[in-house]
């Protein structure tokens, strides 16, 4: 007889990810109840849409952000397909939904302040700090983050395009039903709420990849290796106007160490080409060390009978 423990690291991983996603998904209710409902901004979104119900004939926010992904949750389960990501979205879709309406007399009802600006501004931060957290732990708010990956699979649109094209009707709606200064201030806060989501989800920009043509690569990677102490790796290339063959090398330096890569390289090779580009982040020798995810365990916790025993109860 043999009987399966269960996995600890994969129920810690769930609850982990539980507690993520429900926290995002209350900072972002509490993005729409103290800084949009109060200056009569609309979000992005479906939430955009009840704020519009609820300022034209006094519905419910959160119920009517319901009924409006429920269409849109029964494509994505036609046409994404996904059970995970799916089965966490209804999950938001509805907590959010209910956390709106239930934190709502917890919180001030005329807001924080009176500043339409920073109301839009801080909208954005708050829920774009809320949909990072949800995005980042496999999450979605629904509605057209889920239509706009919906029409970018079945159209070929890019889904920043769609995404915005979508949240910019909804903005123009704004305009119409709430007045222009306010489809102004939703369209701050849908900047800053991807602002702050990129950033919660990408981390800041703290890397600079480097590009360095040169016709003296051995001088320059060993200047580079010893004075900044920073891998290189180079290969040939050929300069498609001359025709001439150069070589390129490729380095991932700390932004602070820029001004000395370029001081380093200048010195070697003044007249080397050197593009630098942005990078989120780096993982390995030098930089951020992986996070190795913990291998769920396949090994099954086996009670069986002795053979001793098995032979001797045979006999």
């Amino acid at each position: 007889m043999s009987y399966k423990l269960p996995p600890v690291s994969g129920l810690q991983e769930f609850a982990v990810r539980f507690i993520m996603i429900t926290l995002g998904t209350l900072i972002g209710a509490i993005s729409v109840v103290v800084f949009f409902v109060p200056a009569q901004i609309a979000p992005a979104g479906i939430t955009g849409l009840s704020v519009i119900t609820n300022y034209m004939i006094g519905t419910p926010i959160g119920l009517m952000t319901l009924i409006f992904n429920l269409p849109i949750l029964y494509l994505a389960y036609r046409m994404l397909g996904g059970w995970s990501m799916l089965l966490w979205t209804i999950y938001v879709v509805v907590a959010y939904s209910f956390m709106i309406d239930l934190v709502a007399p917890l919180l001030p009802t005329d807001g924080v302040s009176e500043n339409n600006l920073l109301n839009a501004i801080f909208a954005g931060v708050v829920g774009g700090l809320g949909g990072g957290i949800v995005f980042r732990w496999g999450g979605t708010f629904g509605g057209t983050a889920t239509l706009g990956r919906i029409i970018q699979m079945k159209l070929g649109t890019p889904l920043s395009s769609t995404y915005l094209y979508v949240n910019l009707v909804i903005v123009l709606l704004v305009g119409v039903f709430l007045g222009w200064e306010s489809a102004l201030f939703s369209l701050v806060a849908l900047v800053m709420d991807g602002m702050v989501a990129d950033y919660v989800l990408e981390g800041p920009s703290v890397i600079r990849t480097v590009f360095i043509i040169t016709n003296k690569p051995r001088e320059v990677s060993d200047a580079i290796l010893v004075q900044l102490e920073r891998g290189v790796t180079g290969w040939d290339v050929t300069g498609m106007y001359t025709g001439e063959s150069r070589h390129m090398l490729y380095i991932v330096v700390n932004r602070p160490q820029v001004n000395s890569l370029r001081q380093v390289v200048s010195d070697v090779d003044e007249n080397a080409l050197i593009v630098v580009g942005q990078g989120h982040v780096a993982y390995g020798v030098g930089f951020r060390q992986r996070k190795r995810k913990p291998k769920k365990p396949e090994q099954i916790a086996e009670v069986s009978t002795p053979p001793d025993a098995q032979t001797a109860s045979e006999g």
